[in-house]
């Protein structure tokens, strides 16, 4: 999940829509410069949070009892194996950039656990099967990851409410043809986008939020109670060119 602090509680965007909005930004990148099997970068996008841990227990809550942010939960094998073993079934494609995902935000606990450095060093394995299988080469793959990982931080920067105030701006990332991309948005609450990379002259995207006023639970079964009664509002961002 991510969650921010909202005025009577909590906002919480469950990390599969966060994907689903990284999607809709990617499927509106310029023609030209789409990266190779298209659909299936996108399907890979879409679907890089599926295969999350059941709310048995207390893992979707901070030790306040408070629902806890992505970034607050630890590294799970768990998921990491089921999300593998879901991209799998829809082919090489997905599964390459899925794995390749993987290895960017995992590594780091590499040395940490011989379970965990085995699941690592199996994607790297499986990136290089899947490249032969594929017959493109390491930059081909490379040039889609970076696309997927764009789109990724610009729906992490929209959710996550990172936008900063006094229309300052604010890095995206490098993109995949290597430029610097930034966000800044307006007092008329409008986002702008530099340089732009987009084929249409301006667009329009949505995440879908709920809202909690319970500030605290006793386990993560009460938390996904209170989570499906919620009220869900859509918020929306209208993107221009910088």
């Amino acid at each position: 999940m991510i969650v921010n602090p909202h005025e009577n509680g909590w906002e919480v965007i469950y990390q599969q829509a966060h994907a689903l909005l990284a999607a809709e930004i990617g499927f509106a990148w310029r023609v030209a410069d789409r990266p190779l099997h298209f659909m299936k970068t996108l399907a890979a996008i879409a679907q890089h949070d599926d295969g999350q841990k059941d709310w048995t227990g207390n893992y979707y809550l901070t030790a306040a009892g408070a629902p806890a942010n992505f970034t607050q939960l630890p590294f799970s094998l768990e998921q990491a194996q089921q999300v593998m073993k879901e991209a799998k079934f829809q082919g090489h494609w997905r599964s390459l950039l899925t794995s390749m995902h993987l290895s960017f935000l995992h590594e780091s606990v590499r040395g940490q656990k011989p379970t965990w450095d085995a699941f690592l060093d199996e994607q790297l394995a499986l990136q290089k099967a899947n490249r032969r299988q594929l017959k493109i080469n390491k930059s081909q793959a490379q040039y889609a990851y970076d696309f997927m990982q764009w789109c990724d931080r610009f729906s992490l920067i929209l959710c996550r409410r990172e936008l900063p105030e006094m229309e300052r701006a604010l890095e995206i990332s490098l993109g995949p043809d290597g430029l610097r991309y930034e966000l800044r948005q307006l007092t008329s609450g409008q986002v702008q986008v530099h340089p732009w990379p987009f084929e249409q002259k301006e667009l329009e995207v949505s995440v879908e939020a709920s809202y909690l006023s319970q500030l605290q639970f006793s386990q993560s079964k009460e938390l996904e109670k209170v989570l499906q009664d919620a009220p869900v509002r859509l918020l929306i961002w209208r993107i221009i060119p910088g």
